[in-house]
């Protein structure tokens, strides 16, 4: 009987053991490029239908803006700063700027 209890601590603790380290696995998080150096989003929010995207290096920008439930509402490669956002519905999106490689995301409010 008392090998039975033995056997029994023993197999616990194992599997305490076990679980307990797996617990403790971590995933390292996805990084994307740099972030866009000197990158300016204005005026936000948004009033005229417009908004105008800079960045150091001013090159083509691809843009892809989200609503608040990830549904991609417009999508647009932008060469000058002015992007027209006239189209959308008032309210709270997430924009993601790609510029050469480098990529940021900022809330965008249409007001």
């Amino acid at each position: 009987m008392a090998k039975n209890y033995f056997y029994i601590t023993f197999l616990l603790a194992f599997f305490f053991t076990v679980s307990v380290s797996a617990q403790d696995i971590k995933t390292a998080p996805k990084t994307q490029g740099a972030p866009i150096e000197g990158l300016s989003l204005y005026p936000n929010p948004v009033t005229n239908g417009k908004v105008y995207i800079t960045s150091k290096n001013d090159l083509e920008k691809e843009i892809i803006i989200f609503d608040v439930l990830g549904k991609k509402v417009l999508q647009a490669h932008l060469a000058t700063k002015e992007l027209n956002i006239g189209d959308l519905t008032p309210g709270v999106y997430i924009i993601k700027i790609s510029e050469q490689g480098s990529s940021a995301t900022r809330k965008l409010i249409v007001r």
